[in-house]
């Protein structure tokens, strides 16, 4: 048996919704013929009477009843699939994964980007892993990440195209029971217990380049590559950390056992939004990347 054709399906409810050939045919838009070869075509398919027509009405049999019923089903399911596919197709929905470098992303720059997404798009459903940069990119081109915050600068790489996004001043956390200068200096900081990202990490290079340009080339206590797992360190006394200061240089989440100070010479760290270069991007990673340059 051929498999159900869902046009005739639709054609058979009408019927039973409307109670005459003729009041489905208008509301289906079809002509009547049409009706009758669906309602035909149907009982064909399945070998049983599905409708008796009365004098003044048109109603299911037992068979019919059936059928009508679990069309019902079918109908709104086959509705919905068709919404899906527009709704993804239109950017409205979806999920896109996203790769993040740091914690800090996550938890001091994109909870407005989060809300502005659910207010918007609440069917889009954005999905962060923490990775460094060099394993977002590597996701992008494997296609296991649909986009990424990186931190700059970055090898150039085929397939990958970058859009500049937030610039993040970096301070000091420093337990808030030590004695502190006003700014904190490469020869201040190289004296103290550091708590730094792991080596290779583009965190890592860019606090060591830092001292570098100082003179000063120190050793880690800690190395860690979560931001708030080494804001907590510092909070227990472990040592000093140079992160990204929260929230563009408040100190509200630094926390009443932390002290931020400003670097001495300033440093920044630059971010950025990555994605495929190649191919058309779908329309739910099209609309966060949208919403990400809102809050550049």
């Amino acid at each position: 048996m051929r498999h159900l054709n869902l046009d005739q399906l639709r054609t058979l409810v009408a019927i039973a919704d409307l109670g005459t050939f003729s009041a489905a045919a208008q509301a289906l838009h079809l002509a009547q013929p049409t009706v009758s070869l669906h309602v035909s075509e149907l009982e064909s398919r399945l070998g049983a009477p599905l409708v008796v027509r009365g004098a003044r009405r048109v109603t299911p049999t037992p068979a019919g009843a059936v059928l009508v019923e679990r069309g019902r089903r079918l109908l709104r399911d086959a509705d919905d699939a068709i919404d899906a596919v527009r709704r993804q197709h239109q950017g409205l929905a979806g999920q896109v994964r996203i790769g993040c470098s740091t914690t800090s992303v996550v938890v001091d720059l994109l909870p407005p980007v989060f809300h502005a997404l659910l207010e918007r798009y609440p069917d889009i459903v954005l999905t962060p892993s923490f990775l460094g940069s060099a394993y977002s990119v590597s996701g992008l081109l494997a296609g296991t990440l649909d986009l990424a915050i990186i931190a700059l600068p970055q090898p150039a790489t085929p397939g990958v195209a970058l859009k500049p996004w937030r610039k993040q001043p970096m301070v000091a956390f420093v337990p808030a029971r030590w004695q502190a200068p006003r700014r904190a200096t490469p020869a201040w900081l190289a004296q103290h217990p550091l708590i730094m990202n792991q080596p290779g990490s583009r965190m890592y290079e860019l606090t060591m380049e830092w001292f570098g340009r100082a003179g000063f080339a120190p050793r880690a206590r800690i190395e860690h590559d979560y931001d708030v797992a080494m804001r907590g360190l510092v909070a227990a006394g472990y040592g000093v950390a140079l992160l990204p200061a929260p929230d563009d240089g408040t100190t509200a989440h630094a926390g009443e056992h932390v002290q931020t100070l400003p670097l001495s010479p300033k440093l920044t760290r630059h971010l950025a939004i990555a994605y495929r270069a190649h191919g058309a991007l779908d329309g739910a990673t099209q609309r966060v990347i949208e919403t990400l340059l809102e809050f550049a």
